[in-house]
C-alpha cells in the first residue's frame, strides 16, 4: 500500500471519514477498517497516515490501541509529522493568541485540541512553565515538546504532571518531574491581584485560569457583601471579591493545605483581615452554616466535576442539584449565587435545570443574570464538544 508520508497508513472504513472532514480530530476503533490495518499491529503512540477506504490520505495522526479513541489527527499535511518543527509552530501560534489578550504572562499556553495539539496542556507561570501530557502520541514526542517550549518561551523551568488519572485510560503511568529549577511557590496574577501557588503539590497545574473571566464578572456584585466561597482552592474567586469592597469572605474547602496558601494569599493581597476559613466537607460545612443560621449575600458554588463520565450522569446531576439546594438555603433574602460546573457531561441547560430545581425546593425565585464560559486562552475546538467544559451562571435568588 501506497506510503506517501512515509509513516505505515491507518485506513478508516467505507463512509467513515464524513465526520473527520467536517473537521473532527478523532477517530474511534470501531471506525477502523482492521482487515487492511490492524490496530493490533501499531506500537502505542506511533504516527500514522491516516487514509480513507479508497486510499486517500486525510492527514498524520498518532494511534493507541488501547484507547477508544484510537487515533488523533495532529496534522491534515501529510509532509509535516508531529515533531520539534510543527511543535514549534503551533506553539508560537498559541503564544500569539494569549499575547494579543494578557499583558502579563500568565495563562493557558496550550489547550490541547483547542490548539490543535490533542493530549498536550502547557500552562505558564512567566518563567516556569506547567505541562500535561494525557495521550501516549504526545508521550512519545515528549521530549521534543520540552525542546520546542524550550526554543520559543526559553523558560525558567519546565514541571512536567503527569499524575491525572487520565492517563490510564491511554495505558500510561502516572508520574512527575522538572526539567530546571522549579522553585516551592510560583507568583502569578490575575485581574490585577497577586497569587502564590504550588505547580508541584497544588490542584491539577496549580491554578485554574480558565475561570479569570467568570471571577472578573462578580465583580460589580460583590461591594459590602458577605461571601462563601465553597470549594474555595487557594482564593481565586473569594480573595478577588475582598479585594473588590466584599465586607467578608467565608472559604470553604477540603484541603487544609489550600486552606494554607489561600490564608497566605490573603495576606499577600492584604484583605487577611476579612477573609476566614472553614476546613471539611462542603456538604457537611452548610448543614453546619444552615443550622447556625448563617446568611451569605453571595455564595459562590465552583466544585471539582460530579461528573466524569457519562454513566455518571444521573448520580452527578443530583450532586449539583444538592449543593445549590443547601448554598441556597444559607443565603440572604436578596442574593447572589455563582454556579459553576466543568462537567462537559452537565450542559448549561442541564445546570440551570438543577439549579432552578433547587431553588423550588426551598421555595426561592430565580433571576438569571448572567453566563459565563471558560477564558479565550482555552480555545473551543468548534467540531469537539468536549473542549467546550466550563460554564458559569449568576443568578438572583429572591423570596417567593
Amino acid at each position: 500500500m501506497k506510503k506517501s508520508s512515509g509513516l505505515a497508513p491507518l485506513v478508516l472504513k467505507k463512509r467513515e471519514d464524513k465526520r473527520l472532514r467536517a473537521g473532527h480530530l478523532w477517530v474511534y476503533s470501531n471506525e477502523i477498517d482492521t482487515q487492511k490495518t490492524p490496530l493490533s499491529g501499531f506500537a502505542a503512540g506511533e504516527q500514522v497516515e491516516l487514509q480513507t477506504s479508497s486510499g486517500k490520505a486525510m492527514g498524520i495522526a498518532y494511534v493507541n490501541s488501547a484507547s477508544l479513541i484510537c487515533a488523533r489527527l495532529v496534522n491534515r499535511d501529510i509532509s509535516h509529522p508531529l515533531n520539534t518543527s510543527l511543535l514549534v509552530h503551533r506553539i508560537k501560534i498559541a503564544l500569539s493568541l494569549r499575547e494579543r489578550i494578557y499583558e502579563k504572562p500568565y495563562y493557558r499556553l496550550v489547550y490541547g485540541e483547542g490548539d490543535l495539539l490533542p493530549g498536550l496542556v502547557v500552562d505558564r507561570f512567566d518563567d516556569i512553565l506547567v505541562m500535561q501530557i494525557t495521550t501516549a502520541g504526545m508521550e512519545q514526542v515528549k521530549l521534543q515538546i520540552i525542546e520546542a517550549l524550550e526554543k520559543v518561551l526559553k523558560p525558567q523551568a519546565i514541571h512536567i504532571r503527569n499524575d491525572s488519572a487520565i492517563r490510564q485510560q491511554e495505558g500510561l503511568q502516572q508520574y512527575t518531574e522538572s526539567h530546571g529549577e522549579v522553585p516551592e511557590y510560583v507568583d502569578l496574577w490575575e485581574n490585577d491581584n497577586p497569587f502564590r501557588v504550588s505547580v508541584m503539590a497544588g490542584q491539577k497545574t496549580g491554578w485554574f485560569y480558565d475561570q479569570r473571566e467568570n471571577r472578573k464578572r462578580l465583580f460589580p456584585y460583590v461591594k459590602d457583601c458577605r461571601v462563601l466561597d465553597l470549594c474555595s482552592y487557594v482564593g481565586g474567586w473569594g480573595i478577588q471579591s475582598a479585594t473588590r469592597g466584599a465586607s467578608q469572605v467565608v472559604a470553604v474547602d477540603s484541603s487544609s493545605a489550600a486552606l494554607d496558601q489561600l490564608e497566605e494569599n490573603a495576606r499577600i493581597n492584604k484583605v487577611d483581615d476579612r477573609v476566614q476559613t472553614i476546613q471539611g466537607d462542603v456538604f457537611d460545612v452548610l448543614k453546619v452554616l444552615r443550622e447556625e443560621r448563617e446568611h451569605f449575600d453571595i455564595v459562590i458554588v465552583d466544585p471539582p466535576a460530579f461528573i466524569k463520565r457519562r454513566k455518571d450522569y444521573k448520580a452527578g446531576a443530583a450532586a449539583y442539584q444538592r449543593i445549590n439546594q443547601m448554598a441556597m438555603q444559607v443565603m440572604s433574602r436578596d442574593a447572589i449565587l455563582v454556579s459553576a460546573s466543568c462537567s462537559y457531561h452537565m450542559e448549561i441547560p442541564a445546570l440551570q435545570r438543577a439549579v432552578l430545581q433547587a431553588s423550588r425546593h426551598v421555595d426561592r425565585n430565580l433571576q438569571l443574570l448572567e453566563r459565563g464560559r471558560q477564558g479565550a486562552d482555552h480555545p473551543v475546538h468548534p467540531a469537539i464538544i468536549e473542549t467546550e467544559y466550563l460554564k458559569a451562571i449568576y443568578c438572583r435568588v429572591l423570596p417567593v
